[in-house]
């Protein structure tokens, strides 16, 4: 993986940030591409549009619970929407990120 010259803000950085930073490259541009997939939640056909690197995590997530990702996403719907009634993607997106916290 090759890493683009760094930027003046670059400079003098290192630990996390650079870390992230380093992966930022085009190498890795298909992760930041929306995908749109349809999904059944409660007998309801639905679209839900995420960057591939959260359906990515959404699928790890439902192989660990051995579930289909529509059945995990339809138990994260009934769980974390009481505060968030309005915008699914949102929800998944932040289950997906602190799913990645719990196994940093």
């Amino acid at each position: 993986m090759t890493r683009e010259q760094p930027t003046p803000s670059d400079e003098g950085l290192d630990g996390p940030l650079a870390r992230l930073f380093s992966l930022c490259n085009a190498e890795q541009a298909q992760e930041y591409l929306p995908e749109k997939r349809s999904v059944r939640i409660h007998g309801h056909s639905t679209t839900l549009r995420l960057e591939r690197a959260f359906w990515t995590v959404l699928d790890e997530m439902a192989a660990d619970e051995g579930v289909a990702a529509g059945a995990l996403i339809t138990r994260i719907h009934d769980h974390c929407l009481v505060n968030n009634d309005k915008n699914l993607a949102s929800c998944l997106r932040v289950v997906c990120l602190k799913y990645i916290n719990l196994g940093a």
